[in-house]
């Protein structure tokens, strides 16, 4: 049994710095790289895309809505032409540093409030899948699993990668919890741990409601926004480890 850890990344811009990068980019065998919208500039991307080469981390782009001051989890009103195109231009700016350094875009995966809006509406999700798909129909995208965002990647026969997050409060209907719930936002390495292995091995994680949700997770994500970031990637991985499941890139 494999697993992929994945950590959303490279969310430093100009002089401000957000993030354990160096540590964290050791722990994770894949990374997703804001790409200048929510966070990011073309500097940190060159440096996050170097970084992750010189550890063997798998690069994907990180989309999101144009709202550096929300951090990108404000909903935006964008409408669907605005997020296909905002979506292809994200990635080609990560994908250019990526062909300057002789390699090439691993995954994509939305930021943020993106995510989320992507994960309740349809049109949101084939927007964004259109835009993965005229860029390169090849490149797998990670989804929320059993929502929309996973309906439109099949629709175009994109790899859909099914995403688990350990360190996240879920409601029982498979959605994460908004951010401001209490328990949404889980800062103990070992009960993150815990719920990483719960989700790969059993395929199930508690939600804040009580029920337990059923899911089936290719890859577990990491948040580098919380201070605890690489703490929580090493007590995962570890604890995958001594359930005997193989950590890598999906």
């Amino acid at each position: 049994m494999t697993v992929d850890l994945n950590a959303d990344a490279g969310e430093s811009f100009g002089v401000w710095k957000l993030g354990q990068d160096e540590e964290l980019f050791g722990l994770v065998t894949s990374v997703n790289l804001a790409c200048g919208f929510h966070a990011g500039d073309p500097l940190s991307i060159r440096g996050a895309v170097r970084l992750a080469r010189g550890k063997g981390v798998a690069v994907g782009a990180h989309p999101g809505f144009p709202d550096r001051v929300g951090f990108g989890r404000r909903d935006l009103a964008a409408s669907l032409e605005e997020i296909y195109a905002d979506v292809l231009y994200q990635m080609g700016a990560v994908a250019a540093f990526l062909r300057a350094e002789g390699s090439s875009l691993h995954h994509v995966k939305a930021h943020g409030a993106l995510y989320n809006q992507a994960a309740r509406s349809l049109p949101t999700a084939q927007a964004m899948a259109q835009a993965i798909y005229d860029f390169d129909k090849t490149l797998p995208m990670m989804v929320l699993p059993n929502t929309p965002l996973e309906q439109a990647a099949l629709e175009l026969g994109l790899r859909a990668v099914l995403e688990g997050f350990p360190e996240r409060g879920y409601r029982a209907d498979g959605h994460l919890a908004e951010r401001a719930v209490p328990g949404a936002i889980i800062h103990d390495p070992h009960q993150a741990a815990r719920r990483a292995v719960a989700m790969v091995v059993q395929g199930q994680v508690e939600s804040l409601d009580g029920p337990k949700v059923k899911l089936h997770c290719e890859t577990l994500c990491i948040h580098g926004d919380n201070p605890q970031a690489p703490t929580i990637a090493r007590h995962i991985a570890q604890a995958l480890r001594a359930e005997g499941i193989e950590v890598r890139a999906f």
